[in-house]
This record gives C-alpha cells, structure tokens and sequence, in this order.
C-alpha cells in the first residue's frame, strides 16, 4: 500500500498566512531571486535520546568516555543508533526527498544527515519532510530526537545546521569572487542572521556558539578557508578551485531552514 505524505502552507479564514508560515515570505524571496539560481546543501545534526532524555545508550547517571573515537565511527562501543539512522535515509530515499548523505557525529548518540543540493524553496520543503521522517522512524523504535543546539552540557559538541551555499556566479569560473563578496555582506548583517538563525532569535545558539567544540562565538564573525572555527567555512576545494560555494556555520541545529535560506538570500542577493 502507497502512502502520500503533504507539506501544507498554513493560513488563517481570511486566507492570510499565519505569524508561523515562514515558507509564504522564502517563497517569495526565493522568486525574487531565481535568475541568480541559488543553491543550499544543509547539513543537520541531531541527538537521539531515550525516553528519559539521556542520549541513547550512554551509562544512566553518567557519562561515556571522552570525544574522539565517535565521529565517523564503527562499532557497537562508539556508534549508537544506526539502525535508526539507516532507515530513516531509505524513508527519504522512497519519499522523494533529496538526501544526500549520513555520518555519526563527535558527541556518541548525535548524528548528522545531508539534504540538498536543493535550489530556492525547496531547501525548506525537503528539510521539513526529512526532520518529520526522522522523528516518525525514530518512534517506532521508542526513542526521541531532539534537535537540542547544545542537548548535553559541558565538554560536549553542540548541534547545528551547517548550510551550504552557493548562486550561479559562485558555481561558474572565477566564483570565488562572488564568494568573498558574499561573505563580505554576511559580515555587516551578523546581528541579523543570528536573529534568524534559531527560534529563540540567537538565545539557543548561544550556548552552542561559545568558540569552542569548532564553533566561532556568536558575538563574533570570522571566516576562513578550511577553518572549522569559523562563521564562514570555504571548503579547500573550493579555494583550489577559485569557484563553489561556502559554509554558513552558524544555523543551530533547531533552526527554521525557511528563515534561514530566507536571510541568506536577501543579504547575499537582493542586498537587504
């Protein structure tokens, strides 16, 4: 048997969009800016967590050994939660959603998959799909997924939603131009973007972005080729290159992707 699963616009009687339909406003930012052909890749962490809110299979009570030997990793003794994870990305796969990729992340119990690469509005619609896919397999299995920017405190990775970035002229010869210039306009409106960036208008972010656990402070802007310290990562290719995209760091991991693809666009773009 077949299932459809539906992403709805919401609106209230007199057919106005509600205070929390972000995706009305990216629509039409997005429309706005289609000749330059944006592009986003997002790379979404997350923490899968038992029912009592301690990531899942640590020690109750207490804590697993120190980062290291979890990112990336294999076995039963670093990694936890692959079955989740395996079958959340063949739940996308079959839905259409354009995923891209999974690894397990620093902290045991957090994971990371990749959605994109996605142009304009569809960024949003396919992050939404595959945050709804992940907590409806994950509940088949009894456990939770928190989207928590900082679920554990202490000398523990945060989680964010890396965002990919790039327009047509970043992609053709000669982009890294277009690319320092983007990230030029990114710095003059930080204030801004944090604001955008998590739904509490930067309060979550700040107990992520601290400078520490490869985050640069949020009171901060930096960017860097290969820096993962950084607001602003250019990957090394793309520097060797001269053409690609950049990483906007900063996007906790809670973030609406509609305000964030949103505000990106209308800084790197439109110049608002």
């Amino acid at each position: 048997t077949q299932s459809t699963w539906v992403l709805c616009d919401t609106y209230d009687p007199k057919h106005k969009p509600l205070e929390s339909n972000s995706r009305f406003d990216c629509a039409a930012i997005m429309e706005r800016a289609k000749d330059s052909h944006p592009w986003f890749g997002i790379e979404q962490e997350y923490t899968l967590l038992d029912l009592d809110n301690h990531p899942l299979h640590w020690p109750k009570g207490g804590f697993p050994g120190p980062q290291g030997p979890y990112y990336c990793g294999v076995g039963a003794d670093k990694v936890y939660g692959r079955d989740i994870v395996e079958a959340h990305y063949r739940a996308c796969l079959y839905a259409g959603v354009k995923i891209a990729g999974t690894n397990a992340e620093v902290m045991p119990a957090q994971w990371e998959f990749q959605v994109g690469p996605c142009e304009g509005i569809d960024m949003g619609d396919h992050l939404w799909i595959a945050r709804f896919l992940l907590s409806y397999v994950a509940e088949e299995a009894g456990v939770v997924v928190s989207f928590d920017p900082k679920p554990i405190e202490g000398d523990w990775n945060g989680a964010g939603c890396h965002t990919n970035v790039s327009t047509l002229k970043m992609r053709e010869n000669d982009g890294i131009k277009h690319i320092n210039e983007a990230i030029k306009k990114l710095s003059l409106k930080h204030k801004e973007h944090i604001e955008a960036y998590d739904p509490l208008k930067g309060a979550d972010n700040t107990r992520r972005l601290t400078g520490a656990h490869e985050t640069c402070d949020i009171g901060s802007f930096r960017s860097g080729v290969a820096d993962r310290g950084s607001s602003i990562r250019i990957p090394q290719q793309v520097s060797d290159d001269g053409k690609g995209y950049f990483e906007d760091r900063r996007p906790s991991s809670n973030c609406d992707p509609y305000l964030v693809t949103n505000r990106i666009v209308k800084t790197i773009v439109l110049h608002e």
